[in-house]
């Protein structure tokens, strides 16, 4: 029977900076991990001096990108809902959440696969690609998916796992599939000569692996796997408040994925209607705002948690202290990594292609993309605490009506200024979404708890 919330109890517990720390630090070393791994293909595929075949990788991540993102609620879903639970003191540890989890997983991966031609038939229409760079697109994509699966089961994983604030356990997943994907893939490429596939069947091989490893760990922790589903009592998993939540709290963050990665999808489809020096150029900026966000992440999972746990044990002094710890350390560390991302950028660039057309063309905007370190700050930390909060149609909403703010920047701005003004467009985005945030979290903050 569902407690009544005036009579919800409180489960007091201090927020210190270790305590952000303890998460953000293994979280941001395992997300860093990510775009890392498409900094070195497109770095093993981009020293092979041929624009197209990089394009078509560009294009290629990007799709899965976009159509995992359809699946993304899987982890923050799992993460919000397993951190309430810690906080709530369920001694299952949020395993009903997972459970349900893992079971979608499996079902949209395999759903992905059947639809594979179609999906990549899409991606050609939209993304209008060039002859040569739409053939490495297809390359690319026939083996990726195989992926989509073990991708998906990783996402529920790793929910489970910063839900539960178990952030090293999260990091070493996440080390050992990039580590295998990064090592596979420059075997693949280099070493059989695989080329644009070979990257691909790297991220397979990468994905299988941590999805199995992360398997066994879960059902250790519950003392084996047939002490696990001793947990789960008959009718549980299919309880129809359960899944209602569950569902609702899915399509509202799948909606927000969409339009996060409809964003990043016209921003590419732009680049690649100016040829293809300017979408691989914008592909290699990207690529390191990418490596700076995933560095917030980690600030993002500790929001994400510790706001998470504070709503479960219906403690508002944790979530405010939560709050507050989350933005100042979110801000130091997106000043100082859009220094390093400025000053390090013209190296860094260097060596990630040798085509010198590319090259120059990403040195011409290097400025305009390293200040989105702090014009993205914001909507990342609250991403987090909404996560935490389950406050799902908040992200829901403040995601839809911000992509319409950065498309109506975008129509406006790239005509007069080319490039530049694409640019310009991506920092409303940014600032737009977060500003949509923080005023809903400050008119719904007071709901969160009773007492």
């Amino acid at each position: 029977m569902t407690t009544p919330d005036a009579a919800r109890p409180q489960y007091p517990f201090q927020v210190r900076h270790a305590d952000v720390w303890k998460i953000a630090l293994p979280a941001s070393i395992a997300f860093i991990t990510e775009p890392l791994v498409g900094l070195v293909d497109i770095t093993v595929i981009g020293r092979l001096g041929d624009a197209a075949l990089l394009g078509g990788l560009v294009l290629g991540a990007l799709v899965f990108d976009v159509i995992f993102s359809m699946a993304y609620f899987l982890r923050i879903g799992t993460a919000g809902l397993t951190a309430q639970s810690v906080g709530a003191r369920d001694p299952r540890d949020g395993l009903l959440h997972f459970a349900r989890a893992l079971v979608l997983a499996v079902g949209i991966g395999i759903a992905m696969i059947a639809l594979s031609w179609p999906i990549l038939w899409a991606a050609n229409s939209l993304l209008a690609p060039e002859p040569g760079v739409a053939a490495a697109l297809g390359d690319y994509f026939r083996y990726r998916i195989w992926s989509a699966p073990f991708a998906l089961i990783n996402y529920a994983l790793l929910g489970w796992f910063y839900g539960r604030a178990a952030a090293t356990t999260g990091m070493m997943l996440q080390m050992l599939l990039h580590g295998v994907d990064i090592l596979a893939s420059i075997w693949f490429v280099y070493g059989l000569g695989w080329g644009v596939p070979g990257a691909a069947l790297g991220t397979v091989l990468g994905q299988g692996i941590a999805a199995l490893v992360g398997l066994v760990l879960v059902a250790r922790h519950y003392g084996g796997l047939a002490a696990m589903l001793r947990l789960i009592k008959p009718g549980e998993l299919l309880d129809a408040t359960g899944l209602k939540r569950m569902f609702g709290l899915s399509r509202d963050l799948m909606i927000r994925s969409l339009a996060l990665m409809g964003a990043y999808a016209w921003f590419a489809a732009q680049g690649s209607r100016m040829g293809e020096v300017a979408l691989s150029a914008n592909a290699l900026l990207l690529n390191l705002l990418m490596v700076v966000g995933y560095f917030l992440d980690g600030i993002a999972q500790a929001a994400e948690q510790l706001s998470g746990k504070a709503v479960g044990a219906n403690w508002r002094p944790a979530f405010d202290r939560a709050y507050g710890l989350s933005f100042q350390w979110g801000l130091i560390l997106a000043g100082g990594l859009g220094l390093l991302w400025y000053f390090g950028g013209p190296t860094v660039l260097g060596f990630m292609t040798t085509n010198e057309a590319v090259r120059q063309e990403a040195m011409n905007y290097l400025w305009i993309a390293a200040l989105c370190a702090l014009s993205f700050m914001p909507a990342f930390v609250f991403d987090g605490i909404l996560v935490g909060t389950t406050l799902n149609t908040v992200m829901r909403d403040g995601m839809v009506i911000s992509l319409m703010v950065f498309l109506i920047a975008a129509l406006i701005l790239q005509p007069l200024f080319g490039n530049l003004g694409l640019w310009a467009a991506m920092h409303v985005w940014f600032l737009a979404r977060g500003a949509i945030y923080w005023w809903a979290l400050e008119r719904k903050k007071a709901g969160l708890f009773t007492g």
